[in-house]
């Protein structure tokens, strides 16, 4: 058995290198053996490739989060193709929308995310979504603009009545910690609405994480806990469901199994 953690923040658990490759190998020893790492800004993005390009347990995603919009970085789109060309990167992201935070303004964030999208049907990436009160604007955008090779809706926060609309994307719903609290009946109800094979999971450490590690920071080796519960939510053996959502992950980051 083999866990898939599609989407952690590996240089924001820790700044020391040496504490980054001990998290890689902890998660290891969890039998969670392959992370996606994620950074807001491109900057961040070849720090953390630097730090742990000799793990062959992490791939990566490159791309420049709404939290960026007022400063994605000179030259940003010249890096961001040159990242997307970088052994062991597998994606675009994270990129998308968030009105939480107002970072800028919509038509700001909204031509930075249009222009991820491009970058990304050009390089043949899925993308990663970041999306925060801004369901109905990403789902009217992805529907004209997703890339060929399909997206990911990470830490995953709508109803059941939303994935049923993002379904007709074909996107991938990815859940994190928060699925596990006793009070998130949206993602569960949504969890037991939509097809199996577009269910991911994700750590989204050092955030959200799981119920049974409340009050500690959170790491990719939390996530059989998440599995477990997603597990008997379906009534499923957790051995079955971690299969299914390591096959789910390799197919959404067109990777070998």
């Amino acid at each position: 058995m083999q866990f898939f953690d599609t989407h952690a923040h590996l240089g924001l658990i820790y700044d020391d290198p040496i504490e980054q490759l001990r998290v890689v190998h902890e998660a290891k020893k969890a039998q969670v053996t392959r992370i996606i790492s994620i950074c807001n800004n491109l900057h961040d993005f070849g720090t953390v490739y630097d730090n742990l390009k000799s793990s062959k347990n992490v791939f990566y995603a490159a791309g420049v989060s709404p939290s960026e919009v007022l400063n994605p970085g000179k030259n940003w789109i010249e890096t961001l193709e040159k990242a997307l060309s970088m052994p062991g990167v597998v994606a675009l992201g994270e990129t998308g929308l968030d009105y939480f935070k107002k970072y800028g303004d919509k038509r700001s964030q909204t031509e930075l995310f249009i222009t991820q999208l491009e970058i990304a049907e050009k390089y043949n990436k899925p993308v990663i979504i970041h999306n925060r009160d801004a369901g109905a604007d990403i789902l009217g955008i992805l529907a004209e603009r997703l890339p060929e090779a399909g997206g990911i809706l990470h830490c995953y926060s709508e109803d059941a009545e939303y994935a049923r609309l993002a379904l007709d994307l074909n996107l991938y719903f990815s859940f994190a910690g928060n699925v596990t609290y006793r009070n998130a009946r949206n993602l569960h109800e949504t969890v037991l609405s939509i097809p199996l094979d577009r269910i991911l999971v994700e750590s989204e450490s050092p955030f959200m994480v799981p119920a049974a590690y409340r009050g500690k920071r959170n790491v990719p080796s939390f996530i059989p806990s998440t599995v477990t519960f997603m597990a008997q939510l379906l009534g499923m053996e957790m051995e079955e469901l971690a299969e299914i959502l390591w096959n789910n992950s390799c197919r959404a980051f067109n990777m070998e199994p």
